[in-house]
C-alpha cells in the first residue's frame, strides 16, 4: 500500500502513533531514494520531539533492517560476539577489545559507524591508519571472520541500508539524542551483521547522547529488550562519559593510544573498560563462566602480546600498511600543536567531555556537516586528568590541528571546560550498572 509521505509525517507532528507499515514505508522509501533528506529530517524532528512507542520502536528497527540484507554467519563454528557504545569523546575501546576477543578465539564481526556530532566514530580512528579499508564487500566481511575472526567495517551498501542515510542524516539535523532512533539505529546494524550475542557499552554524562543516568538506563532496557526479542544475549554497561575517555582524543590520537593499551601501557581507565567488556563478550560466547574470568583472559591476552598481533593482523588484512603500526612516530603530527599552559593552581575537579569534543572537531577531528572530511592528525592529547593537581604553568593539554585558528579562542574553549577545587573531588565510578535479561544490577 502506498502513502502520502506529507500525511505520514503530519501524523507524527501531531503526536499520533504511526502503524509498522507506515514506519516500513517511510523508511523503505527513503532507503531507495524515493524520498528526500529534508522529508526525512521533517518526520526525524517530529519523532524527536514527540518520541516513539514500544511499537513503533520497534516496527523502526524492523523497517531499517529488512531495508537490507541480514548476514547470515552460521556456518562459522563458534558464537559470534559484537559491542557497541552509544558514543562518547575519547572512546577507542573497540579498537582495542576487539583484537583482544579474536585473539582468545571468538569471532567477532563489528560493523561501527563514523563520527556523530562531537562524538568520535571508529571507522574514522580506523581510516586514520594509512591504507585501512573500512568499505568491505559482503564476501571480503565474511571471508575476514572466516580466516582471522575478526572484522573492522562500515556498513556495506546491502546492510540496513537506511539506517546508513538516516545516521547521517541525525548528525546534521539536530535529532541525534533520542532513545527510539539511536536503539533503531544500533540494533538494525548488529542484527544485520550476523551476531549472535552483544554487549553495550551505554553512556550518560556530559560527553554523551544520554545526559542523565536515568535516560542512559531507558536506553539500556530498549535495547536489551530488542535483542533479546530477536534471541540474541545481550548486556548492556551504564558508563559515565563526564570526562573523556583516556587521554587522547582524535582519530590518529586515539589510534596510538590503543597501541599503547595492546601493549600493556596506555591510560587505567581505557584499560580497565577495554577489559571488562572483553570479559563480558568471553561470558556471552561460553569461553568463560563469569565476566571476571574472562578478564582475567583479556588481560593475559594483553600481556602475552596476542591481542597486539591480533591487531596487527587484522590492520594488515584490511589493507592498513603496518609500518605505522610498528613505528607510530613515522606518522607525524598535525602542522599545528598548541600546549595549553595552565592559569590556575589545584585540582582539577571537572574536565567536560562535551567541550573537549566540540573542541576536537573545531581542531578538525569531526564533522560540521555530514560532506565534511575529517582530518586524521587533528585533535586533543591531554597532559592532565579529572583529579589531577596542577600547578600554574604546566602543560594541562596539546592541541593538534592543521587548521590556522585563533590560538586565545582554543585557550577559551579550554578553559571553559575545566573547573577547580582546593581539594581533590571524590571519584565517581566508570561503570555503575549491568543491565541484561535478568535485570538491572550494581556493579562493583
Amino acid at each position: 500500500m502506498d502513502y502520502q509521505i506529507v500525511d505520514l509525517i503530519r501524523k507524527k507532528r501531531d503526536n499520533n502513533t504511526l502503524s509498522g507499515n507506515e514506519i516500513r514505508y517511510l523508511v523503505h522509501q527513503y532507503a531507495k531514494g524515493c524520498l528526500p533528506d529534508y522529508q526525512m529530517s521533517a518526520f526525524l524532528m517530529a519523532a524527536f520531539l514527540n518520541g516513539l512507542n514500544d511499537e513503533e520502536s520497534t516496527s523502526l528497527t524492523h523497517a531499517m533492517l529488512s531495508s537490507g540484507s541480514v548476514l547470515d554467519l552460521s556456518h562459522i563454528p563458534g558464537v559470534k560476539v559484537d559491542k557497541h557504545s552509544t558514543g562518547g569523546v575519547g572512546d577507542k575501546l573497540s579498537l582495542i577489545l576487539a583484537p583482544i576477543v579474536a585473539s582468545l578465539g571468538v569471532r567477532v564481526p563489528m560493523v561501527s559507524g563514523r563520527g556523530l556530532g562531537h562524538t568520535g566514530g571508529t571507522l574514522d580512528k580506523l581510516e586514520s591508519i594509512p591504507g585501512f579499508r573500512v568499505d568491505i564487500s559482503l564476501k571480503k566481511y565474511v571471508e575476514l571472520v572466516e580466516k582471522h575472526g575478526l572484522v573492522l567495517a562500515g556498513q556495506t551498501n546491502e546492510m540496513a541500508p537506511a539506517d546508513k542515510k538516516m545516521y547521517a542524516l541525525r548528525d546534521v539535523t539536530a535529532t541525534v539524542e533520542s532513545i527510539p532512533l539511536i536503539a533503531g539505529s544500533i540494533m538494525s546494524k548488529k542484527l544485520a551483521e550476523g551476531i549472535d550475542a552483544l554487549v553495550l557499552d551505554v553512556k550518560y554524562g556530559s560527553g554523551a547522547f544520554m545526559k542523565t543516568h536515568t535516560r542512559a538506563i531507558e536506553l539500556a532496557q530498549t535495547l536489551v529488550d530488542i535483542g533479546e526479542s530477536f534471541k540474541k544475549p545481550t548486556i548492556a554497561f551504564i558508563s559515565s562519559m563526564e570526562t573523556p575517555t583516556g587521554l587522547a582524543i582524535g582519530n590518529w590520537l586515539e589510534v596510538l593510544e590503543s597501541i599503547d593499551v595492546l601493549q600493556g601501557n596506555g591510560p587505567s581507565d581505557t584499560l580497565h573498560q577495554s577489559t571488562l567488556l572483553s570479559g563480558a563478550m568471553l561470558l556471552l560466547a561460553g569461553t568463560v563462566p563469569t565476566i571476571e574470568a574472562g578478564i582475567i583472559e583479556a588481560k593475559k591476552a594483553i600481556s602475552s602480546g596476542k591481542a597486539f598481533q591480533k591487531f596487527r593482523e587484522i590492520v594488515q588484512a584490511q589493507g592498513g600498511d603496518l609500518s605505522y603500526i610498528d613505528r607510530p612516530d613515522s606518522r607525524g603530527t598535525a602542522k599545528h600543536c598548541y600546549p595549553i599552559l595552565s592559569s590556575n593552581q589545584g585540582y582539577i575537579t571537572r574536565l567536560d567531555a562535551y567541550l573537549l569534543g566540540t573542541l576536537s572537531v573545531r581542531l578538525g577531528a569531526g564533522r560540521q556537516q555530514k560532506e565534511h572530511d575529517v582530518d586524521p592528525l587533528a585533535g586533543i592529547r591531554l597532559e592532565k586528568k579529572l583529579g589531577d593537581y596542577v600547578q600554574k604553568g604546566e602543560t594541562l593539554m596539546t592541541l593538534h590541528t592543521n587548521k590556522d585558528l585563533d590560538l586565545d579562542e582554543l585557550e577559551r574553549w579550554v578553559f571553559s571546560s575545566i573547573q577547580w577545587g582546593a581539594s581533590q573531588a571524590e571519584p565517581q565510578p566508570l561503570i555503575s550498572h549491568i543491565l541484561d535479561k535478568n535485570g538491572l544490577r550494581a556493579y562493583s
